[in-house]
């Protein structure tokens, strides 16, 4: 029985040219257009001549379609969604002008070629159809390249292109995993024929073991700095934009309610993340932010018009901590007088939260006020977001500050093991590598709302942005709540925390020399404060109390005051407005104070 091999014989050239014109379909397209419109113009002239006029109606329709919805549809850019409209609209009339008169009519035919050959140069030069085609074939290759990086049997499901490059979702063969995907990325990198470092792969949204998501980069969205468009959010309930993922979607985190954490090394754009995180949250008028800068203010004395309180020494440190507790406890028992379980933001009863940059720079004793927040802060609304280089347990301390972290953002670290030190113990093994993060303000992210390893890149907020943003809010900001008040008018403060893991307690009883306690605080206001049993600590109520007695007769400007005191220009008016009430201080001319006596006369 003979055999005959038909691979020794030609295609059919109709076989050759329909392969051809499937494989360059993408390019054919405006010609193919063309035909489609020519053709369908001839039908109707002879079957329906008369619904040219809704031909013209829906060729408006389409171009508004295109105008408002455009961008659901795909057509990412401005220049996309504009040559849509111009092609539906030109389609649309040649096509009613074509059912009433004819489609061989002149001059038809003649515009039918000029628009077809003007309109696909664009079509042409397209970069991301390009790259689309470029994918399509990359794809029909993909069971070759599998085979050779050692992923046989796996098959792309679907594949999406963007303005930074394209992604893939992958099924892979039975008994691979997403991690053995994971450890051959330099191999897929070669096999597909990109840059290093171009290629992430992620679980899909189903989760499923034997899903991934391959994400491959054509250029790098996150190579220059993203300049910062200003606040996102105008509310603490709202999430923030920290910056755009590597296929430009936002990066949001929401932070009420949740601790987080800033980590990374020296120079990884930690304090510029630590910025974007404060001029977000100083546009938001349902939040009181407390910080702490132990480099003397450096980094966040330029928000001081917006903070309402700011500490820049360890003693300062310690009587904000300590107040904040104050706080904690008086919340926590109006939320248990009026039945409630969690504090609602608003300008009213606004959210606290305190900033600490370079947390480990904090004094050891205050270990126990920051541990306590962070267990029981969330339900008052009592939040921390503190930044440090290496949040080890000597730096955090011996608490539970560092496990009740549940956002954390992790900017480059030189050493991968430090993965696992600021994200949680196998963040590194399951891809989560921030060592290969090549430029300040990249990072990575995990919270409850990001549970796959993304590249972002933080927003560039200048100096210039701080000035700016500080002047607009700052005489927006919201004061302490009346509850979180009357916590600091008592002349008492919590007890140390105790020692072991039961629940702290704290007595409102006997509060130390040395505690803050605003001059508005105090049981008798008519009683100067020198005269008052705390008279030998050096608070910024003193400090504030020494200024104004300075110069009785034409009184110390808002300026010095403020210098003086340490305090930010809301908290000095707080202060001088207790002290107006309370007959204690008077206004002598414009931003200018002096302090009287009991009786209504002048400091002598």
């Amino acid at each position: 029985m003979m055999v005959i091999n038909t691979d020794q014989f030609p295609a059919p050239l109709g076989l050759i040219l329909a392969r051809w014109a499937w494989r360059y379909r993408s390019e054919l397209a405006p010609l193919l257009f063309a035909i489609a419109i020519a053709v369908t113009g001839w039908v109707l002239h002879f079957t329906n001549p008369a619904a040219w006029p809704y031909l013209a109606a829906g060729a408006a329709l389409g171009t508004s379609a295109v105008i408002v919805a455009g961008r659901r549809a795909g057509l990412v850019t401005r220049a996309e969604r504009l040559y849509a409209a111009i092609t539906t609209t030109a389609a649309g009339s040649w096509l009613a002008a074509a059912t009433a008169f004819g489609a061989a009519r002149s001059p038809l035919p003649q515009l039918l070629t000029i628009g077809v050959l003007v309109l696909a140069v664009p079509w042409w030069a397209h970069g991301r159809r390009r790259a689309k085609v470029r994918v399509e074939r990359t794809l029909a290759a993909w069971p070759d390249i599998a085979h050779a990086v050692g992923l046989p049997g796996s098959r792309v499901l679907s594949a999406v292109v963007d303005l930074w490059g394209w992604r893939a979702r992958l099924a892979l063969a039975r008994g691979q995993t997403i991690n053995d995907a994971i450890a051959k990325i330099p191999q897929i990198e070669s096999g597909l024929g990109t840059f290093r470092g171009a290629v992430r792969i992620t679980p899909t949204d189903d989760d499923l073991a034997h899903r991934l998501e391959l994400r491959v980069l054509t250029k790098d969205p996150h190579a220059d700095a993203i300049p910062w468009p200003g606040p996102s959010v105008s509310s603490i309930t709202q999430p923030i934009d920290l910056g755009p993922f590597e296929d430009a979607t936002p990066c949001r985190a929401l932070l009420l309610r949740l601790h987080a954490l800033l980590a990374g090394s020296t120079g990884s754009g930690k304090s510029g993340g630590v910025n974007v995180v404060t001029g977000n949250l100083v546009a938001c008028a349902d939040v009181v932010i407390w910080a702490i800068d132990l480099k003397r203010g450096m980094e966040l004395q330029p928000w001081a018009s917006c903070l309402d309180r700011l500490a820049v020494t360890a003693a300062q440190a310690r009587m904000l901590l300590a107040d904040a507790i104050a706080v904690l406890e008086a919340r926590a028992d109006y939320l248990t007088g009026h039945g409630q379980r969690v504090w609602e933001p608003s300008p009213d009863l606004p959210a606290l939260v305190i900033i600490i940059d370079e947390y480990a720079e904090l004094p050891g004793e205050v270990a126990e006020y920051t541990d306590s927040i962070a267990r029981r802060g969330r339900a008052p609304a009592v939040t921390v977001i503190a930044a440090t280089q290496r949040p080890t347990q000597k730096a955090m301390g011996q608490g539970s500050v560092r496990s009740q972290m549940d956002a954390r953002i992790c900017f480059r670290v030189r050493e991968r093991r430090d993965v696992d030190l600021i994200l949680g113990q196998g963040m590194l093994a399951a891809g989560w590598d921030a060592s290969k993060l090549n430029a300040p303000g990249k990072f990575l992210i995990s919270a409850p709302e990001h549970h796959t390893p993304r590249r972002a890149r933080a927003y560039l907020i200048t100096d210039d942005d701080v000035t700016r943003t500080a002047a607009r809010y700052a005489a927006d900001r919201p004061p302490l709540d009346d509850v979180s008040l009357s916590a600091l008018r008592k002349p008492s403060t919590p007890p140390r925390p105790r020692a072991g893991n039961t629940p702290d307690t704290y007595g409102l009883s006997a509060r130390p020399a040395g505690w803050h306690i605003p001059s508005h605080a105090q049981s008798d206001p008519g009683e100067p404060e020198d005269t008052l049993d705390i008279s030998d600590a050096v608070t910024p109520s003193s400090m504030l109390w020494a200024a104004l007695r300075a110069d009785p007769e034409q009184g110390t400007d808002v300026a010095e005051l403020m210098r003086a005191s340490g305090m930010t220009r809301p908290t000095l008016y707080r202060y001088l407005s207790q002290f107006q009430q309370d007959g204690r201080a008077e206004q002598v001319g414009w931003g200018r104070w002096r302090a009287i006596t009991n009786d209504g006369g002048h400091v002598e």
